[in-house]
């Protein structure tokens, strides 16, 4: 299955709340989608569909499609100081569209991995066009000198809210950052029920 191109006020409306930041639509319409969304009854959902929806929505959220998603928990091992579950989503937060969409390079994550795969962005001084990437602590993302000026870029830095996570620097003079620390959980503002995710794959 593909990568979800719809509209993301109607997926944040099925999951029922924001996302992927505030958005006007679900504030009017917090109903499901669909045609008899606002007089849809709720099931009982079973634990099993309380996992799926769980895992879903943090897909959504970083917007990867299901295999990558799947092998980025495979490949994710506890580490002292993280669970399982937290290696893995500190992994999602590491990817490099992830982290251009934090620095405020753009408003979207769509957005910014698009920044990448268009060759704006570059690692250590080296232009990386894979929005997948795992960077590492001391890296430096960068705006290609060329791409600085870019409309985009800084309408996205006006409307960038300051401080950023703590675990990334910023600097406006030369639009570059770095990682500075892999993000342990509680420094990851996403409402994503980790738990939920990990017991879906060890069924």
């Amino acid at each position: 299955m593909g990568r979800y191109t719809g509209s993301r006020s109607k997926l944040a409306r099925r999951f029922g709340e924001p996302i992927f930041g505030p958005d006007k639509v679900l504030d009017r319409r917090s109903n499901p989608p669909g045609q008899h969304g606002a007089n849809k009854k709720r099931k009982k959902v079973s634990e099993y569909g309380v996992q799926l929806r769980e895992k879903q929505k943090a897909k959504a959220i970083y917007g990867m499609r299901e295999g990558q998603f799947r092998l980025f928990f495979d490949r994710s091992k506890a580490k002292e100081g993280f669970t399982k579950g937290d290696a893995f989503l500190a992994m999602c937060e590491t990817r490099l569209d992830n982290v251009v969409y934090r620095l405020g390079l753009s408003p979207t994550r769509s957005g910014a991995r698009q920044l990448v795969t268009h060759r704006h962005i570059t690692v250590d001084g080296k232009i990386c066009n894979v929005p997948s990437r795992i960077l590492k602590p001391g890296e430096v993302v960068s705006v290609k000198e060329k791409s600085q000026g870019l409309v985009a870029i800084q309408d996205s830095l006006k409307l960038r809210k300051s401080p950023a996570v703590a675990w990334l620097s910023w600097d406006d003079a030369t639009m570059q950052g770095s990682l500075l620390s892999v993000p342990m959980r509680a420094e990851i503002p996403e409402n994503i029920e980790i738990q939920l995710i990990v017991e879906f794959f060890s069924r």
